[in-house]
């Protein structure tokens, strides 16, 4: 098999993330190219697509939120992504499964509550609290109601989904839930959907950064990869690489140009090795958990960035060399004027 180098890989992500060049896409069609936004920062999927296509204005995103064409859930590892409107039942399907590891051990809520819960929302979209309250009046004694992560069972059977407006740029506090209204697939097809959409944004990749994307068990997740027609390569620790057939492979000796990366960016969460794209020797940063905004130079994260006072910030982890330096200014004046 063909052994892919790091830089291989780290170009290969820049290119399917549309890091390499700005693209003239709509926003919907580029959260399905990048499989999923991270939105539990609300300008986060804003900034990430300003760094990623041609022209991007917020009110975009807004228009494709407010027209539905672009959702807001609990997907992936539990937390708030947007996606395609298309993708969404089958990601949401996909991962239904997943709501165990924050169910806090309580007991499953019955047929019988989920249905209750389910036209409680439909009559009105409510607030958390207000979910909470009606649980409490309603609990017996194998359900508990302590506090909202109680709410994660019921979030994911019926499933609740947080109105558009939660996506909206400058939207601050007030979150309302609704209940989704899709018909859900086939196990198997949503399955099989969400490894396909996986590996033609961030392939070729390991068994392990799937399940790390996913927050799947790779049992669950290898009956889907059985049902596709794979290609496969080694990296250079021969560890196996799994991707789409004719999915593109950049060569690592592109150049990749600086670009401003939102906080919990999906570039640096995508596999469970994130070497591709974060040195090792900042891995004690704990930039992925402590959700600091990334800078990226040539290909890999370099430094974090802050808006102060309307001004970008960059705080580089090393000297840079002036070329660098001038074009992290010229960009960072941009970003200045989108943020605006």
């Amino acid at each position: 098999m063909r052994v892919l180098t790091l830089r291989e890989l780290n170009r290969t992500l820049l290119l399917r993330q549309l890091l390499l060049s700005r693209e003239r896409l709509g926003p919907a069609n580029a959260i399905k190219r990048l499989a999923a936004l991270q939105a539990q920062w609300v300008p986060s999927p804003y900034v990430a697509l300003w760094s990623r296509l041609e022209g991007f204005g917020r009110e975009q995103l807004t228009r494709a939120l407010r027209r539905e064409q672009v959702v807001k859930g609990a997907l992936m590892r539990g937390t708030l992504h947007l996606v395609s409107a298309r993708d969404y039942p089958l990601y949401a399907t996909a991962l239904r499964k997943e709501v165990a590891p924050w169910s806090n051990g309580r007991a499953k809520p019955s047929p019988e509550l989920v249905a209750e819960v389910r036209a409680h929302v439909r009559r009105e979209p409510r607030a958390a609290r207000e979910l909470v309250a009606f649980l409490e009046e309603r609990r017996g004694p194998a359900l508990e109601i302590e506090n909202l992560r109680d709410l994660a069972w019921l979030r994911h059977l019926i499933p609740l989904e947080p109105l558009p407006n939660t996506a909206e740029w400058g939207f601050s506090r007030g979150v309302r839930f609704r209940a989704a209204t899709f018909r859900r697939p086939p196990v198997a097809d949503a399955l099989a959907h969400l490894v396909k959409r996986y590996l033609s944004a961030f392939g070729p990749a390991t068994r392990a950064d799937l399940a790390s994307w996913s927050g799947q068990l790779l049992r669950t997740l290898d009956s889907a990869l059985e049902s596709i027609r794979l290609r496969r390569f080694l990296d250079e620790e021969e560890r196996e690489l799994l991707d789409l057939p004719r999915a593109p492979l950049a060569q690592g000796d592109e150049r990749a140009p600086v670009r401003f990366l939102p906080r919990w960016d999906e570039l640096l969460i995508a596999h469970a090795d994130r070497r591709r794209v974060l040195p090792e020797e900042h891995a004690a940063r704990k930039l992925v958990h402590g959700g600091a905004p990334t800078v990226l130079v040539d290909g890999f994260v370099a430094g974090t960035w802050k808006l102060d006072a309307g001004r970008v910030a960059v705080e580089p982890f090393a000297p840079l060399p002036r070329t660098i330096r001038r074009e992290l200014g010229e960009e960072a004046a941009r970003l200045e004027a989108f943020l605006a």
